[in-house]
């Protein structure tokens, strides 16, 4: 009996740790050109920053040119988000041709030069507290 309360008083111990350790990143994109279709994001770390599948993904549709997202338990560390407008809602980005896009998109930190963001310059820390991030299409 002594082991079952000391086990359950250390797993419950260890879980409230780790849902301390973990906060909520919120972002709001307002400039959104039309409510056809929807914003679709992603939370990236460092190795998966335009190169593989997010961490996180999420979706919102759009209302008078707003949205707003919450990705919830997020461990501390260094990420990135990217997000697009899907007009069409076939799931994916859209491109012409020559590459150029289709649809528009941002980062966070709104770090849109010419060609794709960097991770360097659209990363940003989740430590202590929540995070809110306002990103420009």
């Amino acid at each position: 009996m002594k082991i079952l309360v000391t086990l359950t008083i250390a797993l419950t111990t260890l879980f409230t740790n780790v849902m301390q350790d973990t906060k909520t990143i919120t972002v709001t994109i307002s400039n959104a050109t039309s409510d056809k279709g929807s914003i679709k994001f992603g939370l990236h770390n460092k190795e998966t920053f335009m190169v593989k599948k997010p961490l996180l993904v999420a979706e919102s549709k759009i209302e008078n040119g707003k949205c707003k997202i919450v990705f919830k338990n997020v461990p501390e560390g260094e990420y990135a988000i990217t997000c697009f407008h899907d007009k069409n809602e076939n799931g994916k980005m859209d491109f012409q041709p020559n590459g150029m896009p289709m649809e528009a998109y941002g980062a966070s930190n709104n770090v849109m030069n010419f060609g794709p963001p960097r991770y360097d310059d659209a990363k940003f820390t989740v430590s202590d507290k929540d995070v809110s991030l306002d990103i420009r299409l």
